[in-house]
């Protein structure tokens, strides 16, 4: 078994030709993609093109019926065949996913607790950590995010970008390997989405690992190392973002982004 400190030359996430299919949709038809240590990975494409399916395959929240899932070189188990293929060590599992933290269009906020209980109550209950260190650990990303002053208000209390705010600051506490965004700003007001893209751009400097899904082309031109863009199940394109962005060769990219890209 690897540990996080095993050998940092390998990627965090690595994924080789996965398959993804409910019933007889097939939603991802091969996919291969690599999110190495302290490197953005954006996921870009049209509704439908499989980049929330493939980011919630990465962090076997969704089964994949073919391929491989590698977590620091290390490969996740597995049982069965086809739609019937099933992780088959579930310690396995829990191990990698607190190593990953997802953040959600929804900021799934629990509204029975104060801000400070949500970033708190997952490294207490999951991860059994000193409550008096994880305390001191929240409200140091919660400072961090820039709602230091929220701690003891309920998530109704609060707009909809401190609470996505929150949720960040609720995956560091997990203090995780990588973070996992899937469409963070989708769901937010302009002026608010630009409160959560500041964050995100700041954990980027700090060469965090992170896979984002995003329908935001500047962020994903601003913050990234690597552009991945889906269409229908595939990568169509990928590369660095001066490229794909500046130099698209796929026909299917270029109307992509005339559609997407404001003038």
């Amino acid at each position: 078994m690897l540990t996080k400190d095993s050998n940092s030359a390998l990627p965090v996430i690595e994924i080789r030709d996965l398959h993804k299919s409910y019933g007889e949709l097939e939603v991802l038809k091969g996919v291969s993609m690599t999110a190495p240590r302290g490197h953005v990975t954006s996921l870009i494409g049209s509704s439908g093109s499989g980049k929330s399916t493939l980011l919630r395959c990465a962090n076997l929240l969704e089964d994949s019926q073919k391929g491989e899932i590698l977590f620091n070189g290390e490969p996740i188990s597995w049982t069965g065949e086809g739609l019937h293929r099933r992780p088959s060590d579930r310690k396995q599992v829990t191990r990698i996913r607190t190593n990953l933290s997802m953040v959600f269009q929804q900021f799934n906020l629990w509204a029975h607790m104060t801000i400070l209980q949500n970033v708190m109550e997952a490294p207490i209950t999951v991860m059994g950590r000193d409550r008096k260190e994880v305390e001191e650990k929240a409200r140091m990303y919660l400072d961090k995010v820039g709602i230091g002053d929220k701690c003891d208000v309920y998530p109704a209390q609060m707009s909809g970008g401190q609470q996505q705010r929150a949720a960040i600051a609720r995956a560091l506490c997990m203090e995780p390997q990588a973070l996992l965004f899937d469409e963070p700003t989708s769901a937010l007001d302009p002026e608010l989405e630009q409160e959560v893209i500041k964050v995100i751009k700041a954990l980027a400097e700090e060469g965090r690992t992170m896979i984002i899904v995003t329908h935001d082309m500047r962020m994903a031109a601003d913050i990234s190392d690597h552009v991945v863009f889906l269409h229908k199940g595939l990568i169509e394109e990928e590369g660095h973002p001066s490229d794909l962005f500046g130099a698209p060769k796929s026909e299917r990219l270029k109307q992509f982004l005339s559609a997407t890209v404001p003038a």
